[in-house]
């Protein structure tokens, strides 16, 4: 969790701007983000960005979405345009003609992989590795070729100390 930027309380304004081309972040509390005028004392309504984002991707489309109604929940897409809530997993097939444009617009792509963090990756490939030479340590046994599993187990022993 971050801390304001500017008085060190826990911050819950999270600002990202991007000015030519350079990614800035900045991050403030409550308090400190209405002096700034950053919220300009408005709430976010998510479902008023959601309608406003959904709105501007289906355009022509309207009338046929507009009598889409699930099958296995009921709700009908304008429900899901006021509301900004799908009602089941279904939903993503039968309105699929709107949601992609607007997961193409959130996502900027039409498949989420998500984020991993920058140490998880070096230590997946960590235990990755430790998994091949357990697996390589194994062969050595069973063939009984005892210097190369001697070999191995203390290369597992250096690298678990390292990770």
């Amino acid at each position: 969790m971050n801390n304001c930027q500017r008085c060190g309380q826990p911050a819950t304004v999270h600002v990202t701007n991007i000015v030519n081309g350079q990614k800035r972040e900045m991050h403030l509390c409550q308090a400190c983000s209405e002096k700034q005028h950053i919220l300009k004392n408005q709430e976010l309504n998510l479902s008023v960005i959601l309608q406003t984002m959904i709105g501007q991707h289906v355009g022509a489309t309207t009338d046929e979405l507009a009598r889409l109604t699930c099958p296995a929940c009921g709700i009908k897409y304008m429900e899901f345009k006021a509301e900004g809530r799908l009602g089941c997993p279904k939903d993503y097939q039968v309105f699929q003609k709107a949601l992609e444009p607007l997961l193409q617009r959130i996502h900027r792509a039409m498949r989420h992989v998500g984020k991993i963090p920058p140490h998880a990756s070096r230590n997946a490939a960590l235990q990755a590795e430790l998994i091949d030479l357990r697996h390589k340590l194994r062969e050595a046994v069973d063939v009984e070729a005892y210097e190369e599993a001697a070999r191995l187990r203390d290369l597992i022993r250096e690298k678990e100390g390292h990770g």
